[in-house]
């Protein structure tokens, strides 16, 4: 869909919503309260898995499913199932590193994560964004000028590596969202998704994970964040997925 369409549908949304905002508002504050903070995983941001000969580089960069929130340690969040499944499908090791904020945005990873990038040549690189910018309700011409930016700053970086979207939050299965807010922010994270598709098109070595599934309460720790299961789960489509698209 063309972003100057999905400006055009965020806008009017917007216009339609208005007179329920502050009551959107409280909902939020609500959940916010009902959910607390988990804190992040703890343990190294770097790690390997397998013992092969031949090694992957894997970096996993973003907001708190990279900070791995829900998971104990790096090895059993995001990263280490990445790592995890990539060995299993190449059989190579895989040498992970994490680098995440809880909160961040798209354009906050470019300020704030991307300078710190590591020296480190990558293979594959997984950007999971998009949470935060759904629940701050970022427009999607926000979205995707930063993700743009991000991307470049990202293939200057490391050249040849394949990077690989993850999907925007199915935030339509989140247990812990009061259906009103789940309406809005389900329609805010659709339009970045479109917009992510947008990227995958127009950039070369880039792919979207557009094959996000429906999921149960099982599959969250706190109503929002993956659970160590969760993540497993997650993990292993996606790199089903990117080994479709790259193999």
């Amino acid at each position: 869909m063309n972003p100057r369409l999905l400006q055009t549908f965020y806008v009017f949304g917007g216009i339609i919503i208005l007179p329920f905002v502050p009551f959107l508002y409280w909902q939020g504050r609500r959940v916010r309260k009902r959910v607390g903070k988990l804190p992040d995983a703890a343990g190294e941001t770097v790690g390997q898995f397998g013992e092969h000969a031949e090694i992957i580089n894997l970096l996993a960069i973003g907001e708190s499913t990279v900070a791995g929130v829900g998971a104990s340690n790096h090895g059993d969040a995001l990263g280490g199932q990445l790592a995890r499944f990539l060995s299993a499908e190449t059989g190579k090791s895989v040498r992970w590193h994490v680098l995440g904020e809880s909160g961040i945005t798209a354009r906050e990873t470019l300020q704030r994560l991307a300078p710190h990038l590591p020296e480190t040549r990558m293979d594959v690189v997984v950007v999971a964004l998009g949470g935060n910018d759904t629940f701050k309700v970022s427009s999607p011409n926000r979205w995707h000028n930063d993700m743009t930016r991000l991307i470049s700053y990202i293939k200057t970086k490391y050249l040849n590596a394949t990077i690989l979207l993850a999907n925007t939050p199915r935030v339509i299965d989140f247990p812990v969202l009061p259906k009103s807010l789940k309406f809005v922010l389900w329609r805010v994270s659709r339009l970045h998704h479109e917009n992510a598709k947008n990227l995958e098109l127009a950039t070369e070595n880039v792919f979207y994970f557009d094959e996000a599934k429906s999921v149960g309460d099982e599959f969250f720790s706190d109503g929002v964040h993956p659970s160590a299961q969760g993540y497993a789960t997650w993990a292993e489509a996606m790199i089903k997925f990117l080994m479709k698209k790259t193999g």
